[in-house]
């Protein structure tokens, strides 16, 4: 590695988030690739010492915490090749500039799939038991557990699971569930159907698979198209005993029409993303005995983000030895993913 070209590199994130995703296993194999000058790390652009370094970097290792990428911040940046992100979406700092430039972005968005998929699959399957809400059931009645039949059939086998969003994340939820003897059905107008059928489940258009599902879980990214993609109308249409699980983004449920049918006794709903997050403190939906909330657990945290980190190091590599990015994140791609 030694007589490996080294470019100059800047790592711009929250202190904070570096300090998770960069142990000494992954700052020796950044060291290993890359020259990092003064300072190493930033979280602001602005800033004079920043915008010196700037000036010299090749490569930008970025995560939680990046600010945007504006023309002004990369006019300062003239030598800029590459963006290689150590967590999801990149939508909150690559701006119009980045493509103009033809810079290389790429993320760890793959990475930061496996443990939201883990936690659907656990949400699945708890939702088939009713367990979160048996688990509330149980602090009220202490002497008797016969509590547990009014909260219907208390089983997943043969139940119908409603994927809606064939994404890295849908893809990975429908491959874990194949090991269960569930029916799973996929709804996402951009999933080749093939692949959603190699996968383990059937293609249906949304009102077919709402009408039919027992578990209906989310996984389309937050786009302008997607806002409230299930609302009143579309959880109408499930029928009663339906739990919603929503690891995606708390904007693609409508939460007010959420919060009516869960007050009703009709829904019941697994959320670790809501929408505002968090939910404001007077939402019912806090004290419902049928919902289950989190606070956006889901996604990578502690251990696992360094997994992600690894993965920027190996596109570092990649890039630097001329072999093309696994996971870069094109101008068309940015408009329809996360």
């Amino acid at each position: 590695m030694t007589d490996r070209r080294r470019p100059q590199a800047l790592l711009v994130m929250d202190p904070a988030h570096y300090r998770v995703q960069f142990h000494e296993p992954q700052l020796r194999r950044l060291r290993e690739l890359v020259e990092l000058g003064e300072p190493a790390l930033t979280d602001d652009l602005d800033a004079a010492r920043a915008r010196r370094r700037l000036r010299e970097v090749e490569v930008l290792v970025t995560s939680w915490g990046c600010p945007p990428l504006t023309a002004e911040r990369l006019a300062d940046a003239p030598r800029l090749r590459a963006v290689f992100h150590c967590a999801g979406t990149v939508r909150s700092f690559v701006t119009d500039e980045v493509w103009r430039r033809g810079i290389l972005v790429t993320n760890a968005a793959d990475e930061n799939a496996i443990p939201v998929a883990e936690f659907t699959l656990a949400a699945v399957i708890f939702a088939g038991k009713k367990a979160p809400f048996l688990a509330q059931d149980a602090r009220r009645h202490r002497d008797d557990w016969s509590y547990a039949a009014r909260r219907g059939e208390l089983s997943n086998r043969g139940r119908t699971v409603g994927v809606v969003g064939f994404s890295r994340v849908g893809r990975r939820v429908v491959e874990r569930l194949r090991d269960l003897e569930l029916d799973v059905l996929v709804a996402d107008p951009y999933a080749s159907p093939a692949e959603v059928r190699a996968a383990g489940a059937r293609p249906v258009e949304l009102p077919e698979l709402l009408r039919r599902c027992d578990v209906l879980t989310l996984h389309v990214p937050a786009l302008p198209s997607t806002r409230h993609l299930i609302g009143a109308e579309e959880l109408a249409r499930l029928r009663d005993g339906v739990t919603v699980i929503n690891t995606a983004r708390g904007a693609v449920l409508d939460t007010a029409a959420l919060e009516r049918e869960c007050a009703a006794g009709r829904l019941d709903a697994i959320l670790d993303v809501t929408d505002p997050e968090p939910l404001p403190a007077g939402s019912v939906l806090y004290d419902l005995p049928n919902v289950m909330i989190t606070p956006h657990v889901a996604g990578s945290l502690g251990a696992e983000t360094r997994r992600m980190s690894e993965s920027a190091l190996d596109e570092i590599e990649r890039y630097l030895t001329g072999r093309p990015p696994r996971a870069a994140v094109t101008p068309a791609a940015f408009a329809t993913g996360a």
